[in-house]
């Protein structure tokens, strides 16, 4: 008889985690995987066009539960000179007619910026070269590779743009996850609260700001409990010097969850589910939180009231404030009030 997933020792988790994997899109590291421009709620409430940006690059060196992004990495080092001319092909299209030329970017490479396989530390140099433009760059991070690079890169954003050292250029989105001590634990992300601290602590010295992502129902979280922790780990977050949060609903997918969810360990989070955390979050009033609306047709139950619901919460992750609720004639389903 095969042993749960949660009955594992922490030593045999990745080794599961990988055997439930499914094949990854490509190794290809000449392009990127994608850019899309979009408006986001900046810390002094300006609405700053926002160019992200999903490079291809080595995928994390922890191999998380829950994660999807393994798909769009390669198990090798990334070639000098790559990420810079991945980024130029995205940089072509840092503008648009409605919303103007991107005045932020996201850098995200579906793992960590500051790992020396991903993003060679030689090109860090000629990134921030291309990325005088704009006021603020955003790049991801595991807790345990927050070091010396992060403020090394800092420096050469700031000599490039000429920014002022109250006016931080680097932002740096970690994953919290969650605060809920057995999940956390059991998300094989090595790492625990203390670590994210930490890390925490030396972005705010070093004049860094610092985003966190939070999970909407996580496993092993009971759906009773969901938003509840999703609260502590927004507080926990903002306690730690964040000025900015992601609410990431957990998603099936990645092999891994398909197949807790066939033993009735995990469930996706609904649409409604991640509504209530926005709203309860945003009432917190601790700083800026966002709902990530990324592949969100995955938590639809109802096709009558998706599209008014979603454009609710783009509204009120540009707004940040809440949203009148909306009842559907067809479901009877309220979104959060």
């Amino acid at each position: 008889m095969k042993r749960r997933y949660q009955d594992l020792p922490a030593s045999d988790r990745t080794r599961w985690i990988i055997a439930h994997r499914g094949k990854r899109t490509t190794t290809d590291y000449s392009q990127p995987h994608s850019s899309f421009l979009e408006l986001e709620r900046a810390a002094d409430s300006r609405l700053l066009p926002t160019l992200t940006v999903l490079l291809r690059s080595r995928e994390c060196p922890w191999h998380c539960l829950m994660c999807d992004l393994w798909k769009h990495t390669a198990s090798h080092p990334v070639p000098p000179r790559a990420i810079p001319a991945q980024l130029d092909q995205a940089l072509a299209n840092s503008s648009h007619p409605r919303l103007g030329r991107a005045r932020q970017i996201k850098l995200y490479n579906s793992g960590s910026f500051f790992d020396a396989g991903a993003v060679p530390p030689a090109d860090y140099s000629a990134i921030a070269k291309r990325l005088y433009d704009f006021e603020r760059v955003i790049v991801e991070c595991h807790p345990k590779l927050v070091n010396d690079r992060a403020h090394q890169f800092r420096n050469l954003l700031s000599e490039s743009q000429g920014a002022l050292a109250n006016n931080p250029p680097l932002e740096v989105a970690m994953g919290l996850e969650t605060v809920h001590p057995i999940a956390l634990e059991r998300l094989n992300k090595g790492m625990t609260l203390d670590d994210f601290r930490r890390a925490a602590d030396f972005l705010l010295e070093h004049q860094i700001a610092l985003r966190a992502f939070v999970l909407v129902h996580p496993p092993f979280v009971p759906s009773t409990e969901a938003l509840e922790w999703v609260r502590r780990s927004v507080t926990f977050a903002f306690d730690c010097g964040a000025s900015a949060v992601s609410l990431i609903p957990t998603r099936l997918g990645n092999g891994a969850l398909d197949a807790l969810a066939q033993t009735g360990n995990f469930s996706m989070p609904s649409l409604r589910m991640l509504e209530d955390a926005l709203d309860e979050a945003l009432s917190l009033r601790r700083g800026r939180v966002f709902a990530d609306l990324w592949d969100l047709e995955k938590f639809v139950r109802c096709k009558s009231c998706f599209g008014p619901r979603r454009a609710r919460l783009e509204s009120m992750n540009l707004d940040q404030t809440g949203q009148p609720p909306l009842g559907c004639e067809v479901c009877s389903e309220m979104s959060a009030a």
